[in-house]
């Protein structure tokens, strides 16, 4: 299990990169240059939603180091807007603009084509699923470890 174990996150890392190359092809046809990749798939997990930055984190829908910049740089560009929680004045909510919701239509379109060009590789729903399920327990394994250490 040692072996498969180290190829699943070894493979997990790969996908992320690569998913983060196909975000990065797909700003460059339709020839956006303000945004990349990680601006890019942290505005398609905002969707519709007004958050707090913390949440961002909490929620898993921001991985990096610099969420600072990254909101910076996409309030400077136009695809977020700001504003101080009413309830807490010391949290920041974040929204995506009528810019940002174009881009993130794009994205939708994309992932539909990609779920198709999925289905042509021979890939059915029920793999999809039995690897959803596996992958989610992983992540149940990592967030056990993390707040309650091993399981001797």
């Amino acid at each position: 299990m040692k072996k498969e174990y180290l190829d699943l996150t070894r493979m997990i890392e790969r996908l992320h990169r690569r998913f983060l190359d196909v975000l990065r092809a797909e700003l460059n046809r339709l020839e956006i240059k303000d945004l990349n990749a990680v601006q890019a798939l942290l505005l398609a997990n905002i969707g519709d939603e007004e958050i707090a930055i913390r949440d961002l984190i909490e929620r898993g829908y921001y991985q990096g180091s610099n969420v600072s910049y990254n909101i910076k740089k996409l309030t400077e560009t136009g695809f977020l807007e700001q504003k101080r929680s009413p309830h807490d004045r010391r949290s920041v909510n974040v929204k995506l603009t009528k810019k940002a919701l174009e881009f993130t239509e794009n994205l939708k379109k994309m992932e539909d084509h990609h779920a198709q060009t999925m289905k042509a590789f021979g890939l059915t729903p029920i793999e999809v699923e039995v690897t959803l399920k596996a992958l989610k327990r992983l992540e149940r394994t990592w967030t056990d470890y993390i707040h309650y250490g091993p399981n001797d």
